[in-house]
């Protein structure tokens, strides 16, 4: 690959390139650098449990798919035996995986997979002879995952969406025809379901995948209780006092038995058309069932079984098999919840709902591969020389490669990246859905899978959802969630105790919960309630049988993981819970969440307190101040509108954050940290060197101007407070991403706003912004979009990248470089060519002139067409980058291709009238006027704000938070501090009051602005203060559009929809209703005719335009020609009245037949009795010439008929069953038939006239003056 390295700069930086000769020596002035973003934090409580890695749920998954993943599938199908099982066995025997040749920006940059190689030793067994060969195969490449937890393929960032879907194992739930008996399903991992359900005669009966139902009884049978009295006594204990006897009724229905008997039954089920015989129904009840290969519960299955009906069976391979004990106990249950009553298992459970992470998604699709693979080695077996042959010649890993690579270029979960911000990417990776394969449809899904469970509580986010139709089914995981090795999710608990050691240290200060009284003692040594005094803590120190002291419940410190399941036992107060100094309980009683719902405990049976306030949602939500007082609808909206924020060119930190943008900034993988302590050696805009205190030297590469997937700028920046020397800390910021400032994230930029009505600009949720943000780029972006183009080798030859194109101009040249390729750091304008490249033509026959240029120039003046990359339009922007990949150089290019240029051109954007800006609470609007910086509102000293929001936006919203934003940021902003408030329980208004007062501010927080135009106070005072407003990444630049001319649809003729087909606007129903209350019958005649599919009409109007005359009249849209012919569909017989000859020229092109009445009143009065065939059309074997009867004159008898009366008596009862009247056409006579063609011989029947109306010459005539007379009375 040839790649230009140097890089046009659109942002001017200083390259700052300081060496160190000696670091340990060099002495720096200045602080030891370490992270601190200098927040004051109003959090009501500090969180013990840390915020574990937020990407861990992508490396755990992947790291045991390389590790016990491949491992499994290796073991499922080791030893692969040839067909006959006699002669060869190929054991795999352990598994290694090779780290990728390139690193990942070598892989971005060559469009190529990040892989790595998969190989397993193999070991080959010769049965017949016992000759052993070991030797280690190549499996194919494995997508490797990058330490952010993405994949590159083809040189995109690819992210796995982790998938939710229904657990295996055993589910009860109730019948639904008869509610008072139960069902019960036994769903394993892979292989057949049982469904047990019993029936309103109490008879309990079985289906094996979803076949045929047959008595229980049967099974049983087939599993060795082969006698009635065995069978009974399985469940004697549970029948004793019941009122109905199960099993006595299901043996009653049963007919077989005997154990041969069952096994026939069975197999007639399971394989109806089969030979039903005893060996055959066991070697079929054996494979289904205990053969690991066909049946697997699989550790989930095996684990839930166990939890669910309270088995120990050990969770090992050899368990993973059906096991009848398993059975007897499901069919106990049932009879248990049939005879006691019950509840039906809830799906919708957590604990009946796991994940599937990336590495168990790609393991099923290994195994897939897997299999191929092993078909393969089988069928090798039959037709090599087994003597001489090794393991490679059998093993083809093909089919693996193959299944991989279809996972991650076609599967619903394998999905491209959001990077729109570090956000947006740190959110796509918590994904779950609830789709995919083996998961829902959004069209089948019902309510209740998409409601929020009560066991989502600190598991799954109820906030951050689409809103579409994937609501509900698209979630995304709790802030503080984890996930356990069965894919069950986790959320931690702090411990609560009410038992101390007795030990001074410990007692001193606590309130003891019991009344200790000494032996032989009157008077107690405490009560209590008491508080333990140090003279108390001696006293009780002295007893020495006296191990712990009981006292008041307390939180501590220990922190456990609990799955939906293990939470039924707990006791859990809620994160906020009133506490005193020693951490105990104030209150007596407690809020609490016993077995899913909120009550009121004493504080004794408190077992577990919330790890924190902010673990109920996800990260993104954690990151909404005031979330505690915004409306959930609108906070979804303000939780999914921050992933489509725009990084900016400067990223400014907010001034009230909420304490998760530290967390989220550094698991985002877009910024550099410091692993460890350690110093700067150098540094400059494109890198950092450190030496670490263990020694270890580190230079980290930065991202320059790289493209993201959604287009947007990734540009790393070297942190402010970086100096050649400077020691720093573990965890030190040491440089910057997109939208991060100063290790913290930054997705938009702190304005001071207004809430205010001005001059109606901001009417319906509009924005009105000061021209200082223009001015100086505060809503700056760059973007940067790639041009790709393809030098192909056609059969007249290959194409060629050149600077000589012809009849181009030299001033459309002169940007490209010799090899015709544009330069890099060109300004480019919408047409301008790219890269110049031609392409051979077909060859023709020359003319004398071509001939003698052939001649003269030789093969220069061979034809050729130009195909030169140009710039589409509605872009410019500077080129940035030219990256050229040629076959020649190894690199790998799709076939019929010998080299590929990509250049990659970057605009910087400024804010404008069309864009979308949202602050953090659902408040989005677009902006409708950049007012200049003197004509915006200012304060009384002379404070121009930035932006004006209207107030009204906010009441019937119910988002109150952006208010208190906006009054926090003004106080802050004055005392020159940043505020650090958690979305749930965070700063009180009361507090906020006192910032307010403590910075000299009213506290309500408004103030009287001054108009800037007239200098004049507004009527009221105004809320006002500084506020986090983001840019979208939904731009005016991207979706302005106009059309004049374009394509239009062959179907409909009617313009294209949509902006990348140059498509016209949609006039639909209701618009036409607008212009017609209007009475604009002219605007709406143009609207539907010449501006949409009159074919005629347009191509005349835009001829008129073109030369300056008048445009004429419309003609037939092309939608009445297709109502007509749905008419015509339906068998009626529709004709059009006074067509001119163009337009039945043109409704001839478009095969409709047209009648043309003479006289519309005589047309009006005689009812029509004639109907046009066109057999030519209807019928292909027919050829007939068209005809048609003669009308008859009014009051003249018809003609005789031609047909028979038997037929019309048949055709008469034929109509009559059908229940329909059909009006039948009478087929003109031969004489009638001779007379038309001489007629037409004549030539003196017009085109214009309906053949049914003539007669003679003299009726033509008269036809004709009739017309004249008609024409001359219109004139009058």
């Amino acid at each position: 690959m040839a790649t230009k390295t140097f890089t046009k700069k659109i942002v001017k930086s200083v390259k700052i390139s300081k060496k160190l000769e000696n670091p340990q020596k060099e002495k720096t002035a200045g602080a030891i650098l370490e992270f601190n973003n200098n927040r004051e934090n109003y959090s009501k409580e500090k969180s013990v449990v840390p915020i574990p890695n937020l990407i861990e749920v992508q490396l755990n998954s992947y790291q045991w798919f390389l590790e016990n993943g491949i491992k499994e599938l290796l073991d499922e199908v080791s030893p692969i035996t040839d067909f006959s099982g006699k002669k060869i066995e190929l054991h795999f025997l352990e598994h290694s995986f090779e780290a990728p040749k390139y690193d990942a920006r070598t892989a971005l940059s060559k469009n190529i997979t990040l892989e790595g190689s998969l190989k397993a030793k193999v070991q080959l067994v010769n049965k017949e002879t016992g000759e052993i060969k070991e030797q280690e195969v190549f499996l194919g490449p494995v997508p490797y995952m990058t330490e952010n937890g993405t994949f590159i393929i083809n040189g995109n960032k690819r992210v796995v969406v982790n998938q939710i879907v229904r657990s295996p194992g055993v589910f009860f739930a109730k019948n639904p025809l008869f509610p008072k008996y139960f069902n019960a399903k036994i769903i394993p991992t892979r292989g057949c379901w049982l469904e047990i359900e019993t029936d309103k005669r109490g008879v309990i009966s079985i289906k094996i995948d979803r076949k045929r139902k047959m008595p229980v009884s049967s099974l049983l049978r087939v599993f060795g209780y082969e006698r009635d009295e065995q069978i009974l006594g399985l469940f004697k204990d549970l029948l004793v006092n019941a009122e109905e006897n199960f099993i006595l009724k299901t043996l009653q229905k049963d007919s077989a038995k005997t154990a041969d008997e069952a096994l026939i039954a069975v197999h007639r089920r399971v394989r109806p058309g089969d030979l039903a015989n005893p060996e055959n129904a066991r070697a079929l009840i054996e494979s289904m069932f205990f053969d690991f290969k066909k049946y697997d519960l699989g550790k989930v299955a095996r684990y839930k079984i166990n939890k669910r009906l309270n088995l120990d069976t050990p969770n090992t391979k050899e368990y993973h098999t059906f096991q009848v004990q398993d059975f007897v106990a499901v069919l106990r249950e049932i009879i248990k919840l049939n005879i006691e009553g019950g509840v039906s298992d809830d799906i919708d459970h957590l604990s009946n709902r796991r994940v599937r992470a990336v590495g168990e998604l790609m393991q099923l699709k290994f195994r897939v591969g897997l299999a191929r693979t092993v078909r393969i080695v089988q069928d090798r077996t039959t037709l090599m020389d087994l003597s001489q042959v090794i393991p490679n010649q059998l093993i083809n890993c093909r089919p693996i490669t193959a299944a991989l690579k279809e996972f991650f270029s076609n599967s619903q979960m394998s999905q491209f990246m959001d990077e729109t911000n570090p956000l947006a990417a740190l959110s796509h990776k918590r994904r779950l859905s609830a789709m995919g394969p083996g998961g829902l449809s959004r069209e089948r899904a019902s309510f209740e899978v998409r409601d929020v469970h009560p066991t989502h509580y600190g598991r799954i986010c109820p906030i951050e959802t689409p809103e579409g139709p994937n609501i509900g089914l698209v979630t995304h995981l709790s802030t503080y969630a984890k996930i356990n090795e069965y894919g069950f999710i986790q959320t931690p608990y702090r411990k609560v105790r009410n038992t101390v050691k007795n030990d001074p240290k410990e007692t001193i200060g606590r309130t003891i919960d019991e009344t200790i009284q000494l032996p032989g003692e009157k008077k107690p040594l405490i009560e209590s309630g008491q508080i333990i005094s140090e003279k108390d803590a001696k006293k009780l120190a002295s007893l020495k049988n006296k191990k712990e002291i009981i006292v008041r419940s307390y939180l501590t410190n220990e922190f456990d993981y609990f799955d939906a399941d293990e939470e039924k036992s707990l006791v859990i107060a809620q994160a906020g819970s009133e506490v005193n100094e020693k951490l105990e309980f104030v209150k007596n009683l407690i809020p609490a969440r016993v077995n899913l719902e909120p009550v009121s405990v004493p504080y004794a049976k408190v077992t577990n307190i919330d790890a924190s306030p902010i673990q109920v949602i996800s990260i993104s939500t954690s990151l909404i101040k005031f979330a505690h007082h915004t409306e959930a609808v609108r906070a979804t909206m303000g939780t999914n509108m921050a992933r489509q924020a725009v990084s900016l060119v400067s990223p400014i930190a907010p001034i009230i954050g909420t304490g998760m943008e530290a967390a989220v900034a550094r698991s985002s993988g877009q910024m550099i940290y410091a692993e460890e302590d350690g110093q700067i050696l150098d540094f400059d805009a494109e890198s950092i060197t450190v030496i670490y205190d263990s020694g270890r030297k580190v230079t980290y590469y930065l991202d320059i101007y790289e493209r993201s997937n959604q287009a947007t700028c990734i540009h790393q920046r070297v942190s402010r407070l970086l100096q050649p020397g400077i020691k720093f800390k573990k965890n030190a910021v040491l440089s910057d991403g997109p939208s991060i400032d100063g290790g913290e994230l930054a997705l938009g930029t702190n304005l001071l706003a207004a809430y205010l009505l001005w001059e109606g600009y901001n009417f319906e949720d509009a924005i009105i912004l000061s021209a200082r943000l223009v001015k100086c780029g505060v809503f700056d972006s760059i973007h940067i979009e790639r041009y790709i183009v393809d030098v192909r080798d056609t059969k007249l030859g290959p194409e060629i990248v050149t600077k000589d194109i012809p009849n181009v101009s030299e001033n459309r040249l002169k940007e490209l470089t010799e090899d015709g390729v544009i330069r890099i750091g060109a300004t480019i304008h919408p047409g301008d060519i790219l890269v110049g490249k031609i392409t051979p033509k077909g060859e023709t026959e020359l003319s004398a002139e071509e001939r003698l240029l052939r001649a003269i120039f030789g093969d220069k003046a061979r034809d050729v067409k130009d195909t030169s990359l140009r710039l589409p339009s509605g872009t410019m922007g500077k080129v940035v980058r030219i990256q050229s990949f040629d076959r020649k150089d190894g690199d790998e290019l799709p076939p019929g291709v010998i080299k590929q240029i990509q250049i990659s051109v970057a605009q910087r954007r400024q804010i404008s009238i069309g864009d979308k800006l949202a602050g953090r609470y659902g408040n989005k609007g677009v902006v409708a006027a950049v007012v200049a910086e003197e004509d915006m509102p200012y304060l009384p000293d002379g404070t121009p704000v930035d932006v004006i929001l209207n107030p009204l936006g906010v009441t019937s919203r119910m988002n109150v938070g952006q208010i208190l934003e906006v009054h926090l940021g003004w106080a802050a902003s004055k005392l020159g501090i940043k505020v650090a408030t958690p979305a749930i329980n965070g700063i009180s208004s009361q507090e906020v009051k006192d910032l307010l007062k403590k910075a000299g501010l009213p506290e309500d927080g408004k103030i009287t602005l001054y108009d800037g135009r007239t200098g004049i106070p507004f009527d009221h005072k105004i809320a006002i203060g500084y506020t986090e407003i983001m840019k979208l990444n939904h731009l005016v630049e991207d979706k302005i559009h106009a059309r004049s001319v374009g394509p239009y649809s062959l179907v409909t003729q009617q313009p294209l929809g949509g902006k990348a087909q140059a498509g016209g606007q949609r006039f639909g129903e209701m618009e036409v209703w607008a212009l017609e209350a209007y009475g604009a019958a002219h605007i709406l005649q143009e609207i539907l005719t010449i501006k949409s599919d009159d074919v005629l009409g347009r191509t005349n109007a835009y001829e008129a335009i073109i030369k300056g005359d008048q445009i004429k009249a419309p003609d037939v849209p092309e939608s009445f020609n297709v109502l007509i012919k749905e008419l015509q569909s339906l068998g009626l017989n529709v004709e059009l009245l006074n067509l001119s000859k163009d337009e039945k020229e043109l409704l001839k092109e478009n095969n409709i037949d047209a009648e043309i009445s003479v006289d519309d009143v005589q047309e009006a009065d005689v009812p029509k009795e004639d109907q046009e065939y066109d057999l030519d059309k209807n019928f292909d074997e027919v050829e007939h010439e068209k005809v048609e009867e003669e009308k008859p004159e009014f009051g003249e008898e018809p003609d005789a008929a031609v047909t028979t009366e038997e037929e019309e008596e048949k055709e008469e009862s034929v109509i009559k069953d059908l229940g329909q009247e059909i009006e039948i056409p009478e087929v003109p006579s031969d004489e009638e038939l001779d007379q038309l063609k001489e007629l037409e011989e004549l030539g003196e029947l017009n085109e214009d006239h309906d053949s049914s109306e003539v007669e003679s010459l003299d009726d033509i005539q008269s036809v004709e003056e009739a017309e004249d007379e008609k024409s001359k009375e219109a004139e009058e």
